[in-house]
């Protein structure tokens, strides 16, 4: 059970104490203990014992709530909240917070309202608990990966000379969307020509013409998990420039996802993809190789050059080398995958093969 799983790392805590503020300052735990699959719920807290989940939520998230199981304490204001917080907690000395998700301005709140605990930052626990996924999340993160690469069939047969990157970028979220998406889970990277030698573009009105690179980086978001793919394609023929980009990323990637299995150092797989982009393309690998993928679009750290990193079994994490030259281009293949004791499962299937259209 999660609510077990996040007292893994610490010790002397009464209970842990999640508290939303607005809607972009809501703290994905929330989600990751509860499983709530609808509404936002703004200023809601739970109360999580090793055994036991309570959510304090308002009104308008009464009924959302309840559809989780866990025990519901519903306020109508912020004083009724306030009060029945005071009341939850009051058995409670040292109550742990997740001081990686807490603004200041709730950090303050709480202070005011039950100025009598002892407040522990459990947040380190709480990011090695959702590090390592359950069945259930699993499935979810299968499935937004099988979205995302369902719809790329969909989207790549919308290219056409003069189209937008902002248009290109509307249809992928369209059809994510019309494969079962509820969104994207992050802001749709497309890019045109020699845009695409900025890994973290944002696609604005330049028009797609013959022969330019198209980068696209795109994830479906479901039941609130996340997905992140990367494909590079060619509108025309790519000539050889390109055509050697595109096979130095692809082998890259396939040798590093080769080696990943539990027990092994993230260092070391970004070092086999960085040696081979290295050995034609010096410094223009300009990232990591890859992160965690789950409730947030960057998980938890995996695979850098600058971080000893041990992989283990059921984490899911990207692979994603990148070739960037200013001025001409870039090309980055990016891959979803779940770490198992000796090995891996890819979850995304879109084509890796150059493809010129």
């Amino acid at each position: 059970m999660k609510e077990k799983r996040i007292f893994d790392y610490v010790r002397n805590i009464d209970s842990i104490l999640i508290i939303n503020g607005g809607e972009n300052q809501v703290d994905k735990t929330f989600f990751y203990l509860t499983g709530a699959k609808s509404g936002i719920f703004e200023g809601s807290i739970l109360r999580v014992k090793p055994e036991k989940i309570t959510i304090i939520t308002s009104a308008l998230e009464e009924e959302a709530a309840k559809e989780t199981g866990f025990d519901v304490l519903v306020y109508n204001t912020v004083s009724e909240r306030n009060e029945i917080l005071k009341n939850a907690f009051k058995n409670d000395v040292n109550v742990g917070l997740n001081y990686s998700a807490l603004t200041l301005e709730l950090y303050k709140q709480l202070m005011k309202i039950i100025p009598d605990k002892e407040f522990i930052d459990v947040s380190q626990s709480i990011d090695e608990a959702r590090k390592i996924k359950e069945e259930s999340e699993l499935k979810n993160l299968r499935e937004a990966a099988k979205i995302a690469s369902d719809s790329f069939q969909d989207f790549i047969k919308t290219l056409k000379e003069g189209m937008t990157e902002s248009e290109l970028a509307a249809n992928i979220v369209y059809a994510m969307m019309k494969n079962g998406a509820s969104g994207e889970s992050f802001k749709t990277i497309v890019a045109f020509g020699k845009n695409s030698a900025m890994p973290h573009y944002m696609p604005g009105n330049a028009k797609l013409k013959k022969n330019d690179f198209v980068l696209m980086d795109y994830g479906a978001l479901y039941n609130r998990y996340c997905s992140d793919t990367t494909r590079t394609v060619v509108f025309g023929r790519a000539d050889e420039k390109q055509r050697d980009m595109y096979e130095t990323v692809k082998l890259a990637q396939q040798e590093s996802k080769d080696a990943l299995k539990a027990g092994i150092n993230g260092k070391d797989i970004d070092m086999i993809a960085r040696k081979i982009i290295d050995e034609k393309y010096p410094g223009r690998f300009i990232h990591s190789l890859g992160h965690g993928v789950g409730l947030d679009v960057h998980d938890h750290p995996a695979l850098s050059p600058t971080l000893d990193f041990m992989l283990k079994a059921n984490m899911v994490i990207t692979d994603e080398p990148g070739v960037y030259i200013p001025g001409f281009g870039g090309v980055r293949i990016e891959d979803d995958l779940i770490i198992k004791k000796n090995g891996h499962e890819e979850i995304t299937s879109a084509p890796r093969e150059l493809m010129e259209l």
